[in-house]
């Protein structure tokens, strides 16, 4: 009796544990859920905000569906597009083109791809497991997975090639070059240090590892042009920049001197000559990305007198000092910095010209998108020009300073072994719109093969020509 009794507990005890085990999976879920969907009272149930490729447009994922915005006057932010459908958590737009890829949250594994002009689905497929991040440019559509990167070829949506069994990416961290001739791919190398994994997207090869920072990354960006890459790592006080050809270092920036911050946001100027960063904190740093040159060194090495034996003095007692004290004697300060109205609220950032002028646009996650001035000669603190509200007003009001919750990954499904195409014959647009319009497979290809061209083709058929600029 005492050792069937011993039994007894030992199964109970066993199936305690199996219970609490699932519990605790379940609890994580809805942590994960309650990260992504935060209070609609709060934010207007906006889950995400995204700028496009060139920073002409801004996405905005809601509980509702998703939003898109122009970005060509500092006065009015134009809705041009309001698609209520299905909660959405994941909005990215082909440049200026009528193609966006979205992810809602309630099929976090299944990616749509769809022309929001004609309320059509153009394509869907479904993956192994959470949808965590999606980049486009006009050659690759690259969907990124927490162990995982599937790469499209985005004019048939073939997947052309899988990199599997990536180190732990939870937050989905990846960035895509928008260049044509720099198709470049980058993700994180560790989950214990900051290494970053370039990969060619266009030949689909590994081009190189850079080993940026000791901590695990937390943002990473291109420039324009496919040469250059940001980094920043979960500390958040030092950014640097990494020329892609070689790996060498190019320039490194101090963020804060004691403070750490969630870096949120990185971003190049379309000329590269500027660097945004934006945090958990209220302030978004602007850098200055000065090259320098040789015969500035030899001006230094020339200079007579007091100044002269100054410059060579600092530069030998270099050699004697720490190589902390060193690296951060050489770091690059901010030429340019914004206060924000709230801190600890999700946002994206960007350098951008608007009516001809270079403008910093802020948009977060409580629903609202701020446009400041930005004297590129001066610097200094930036000037809030305008603030709008993400439901399509236009209204000017004080956003509360209150910190919402934060987005993050989404819960996902059981895991399958490869994307599944299940794409339909039409797809649900805008509810006060005219009803979706159901497209052919050749139409399908036609819209995709013509958003991919540089400039766009006319097949997209575009109702006013200053709603989508010239890319």
């Amino acid at each position: 009796m005492q050792s069937l009794a011993t039994s007894v507990g030992a199964v109970t005890s066993g199936v305690g544990v199996v219970t609490s085990g699932l519990r605790a999976g379940i609890s994580g879920l809805m942590s994960l859920a309650a990260q992504g969907a935060s209070d609609p009272s709060s934010n207007g149930g906006v889950f995400s905000v995204n700028f496009n490729q060139d920073f002409s447009s801004l996405g905005v994922g809601t509980k509702v569906g998703y939003k898109l915005f122009s970005l060509n006057t500092v006065d009015k932010v134009e809705q041009i597009c309001d698609n209520v459908n299905e909660d959405t958590c994941i909005v990215e737009r082909l440049f200026s083109s009528s193609l966006v890829a979205i992810v809602s949250l309630s099929s976090p594994r299944k990616l749509k791809v769809c022309h929001f002009k004609k309320s059509s689905e153009i394509c869907n497929y479904s993956y192994p497991n959470t949808i965590l991040a999606v980049k486009l440019n006009r050659a690759r559509l690259v969907v990124c997975l927490e162990e995982s990167l599937y790469i499209h070829n985005i004019r048939d949506m073939k997947v052309l090639h899988t990199i599997r069994d990536t180190p732990p990416n939870p937050t989905g961290l990846c960035a895509l070059s928008i260049s044509n001739d720099n198709c470049y791919l980058a993700y994180p190398g560790s989950n214990t240090i900051g290494q970053v994994q370039i990969f060619d997207a266009q030949n689909l090869q590994a081009k190189t590892m850079i080993p940026a920072h000791d901590s695990p990354l937390a943002a990473i960006a291109f420039n324009a042009s496919g040469t250059k890459i940001a980094t920043a790592s979960e500390k958040g006080t030092v950014i640097r920049v990494f020329n892609i050809t070689d790996g060498a270092r190019l320039h490194e920036l101090r963020r804060g001197m004691k403070r750490c911050a969630t870096i949120f946001s990185l971003a190049f100027s379309p000329d590269s000559l500027f660097l945004i960063s934006s945090s958990n904190t209220e302030t978004v740093h602007i850098f200055k990305l000065e090259e320098v040159k040789d015969t500035q060194r030899v001006v230094v090495e020339e200079q007579q007198g007091l100044m002269g034996w100054m410059s060579k003095a600092v530069t030998a007692s270099a050699s004697y000092l720490p190589a902390p004290v060193t690296d951060m004697l050489s770091q690059g300060r901010a030429f340019a910095t914004i206060t924000l109205p709230f801190q600890g609220v999700r946002n994206v950032c960007a350098i951008t010209t608007i009516q001809k002028q270079p403008r910093v646009v802020v948009a977060s996650t409580d629903g609202y998108l701020y446009i400041y001035n930005l004297n590129v000669v001066e610097g200094g603190d930036c000037t809030l020009l305008k603030q709008h509200r993400l439901d399509g007003s236009g209204e000017s009001c004080t956003p509360s300073s209150e910190s919402s919750a934060i987005p993050g990954p989404y819960p996902g499904a059981a895991k399958k072994t490869e994307p599944v195409n299940t794409t339909g014959s039409s797809y649900a647009g805008v509810v006060r719109g005219p009803s979706a319009g159901v497209m052919t497979d050749s139409d399908k290809m036609n819209e995709m093969a013509a958003a991919c061209e540089s400039p766009p083709k006319s097949v997209l058929k575009f109702d006013d020509e200053k709603e989508f600029p010239p890319v």
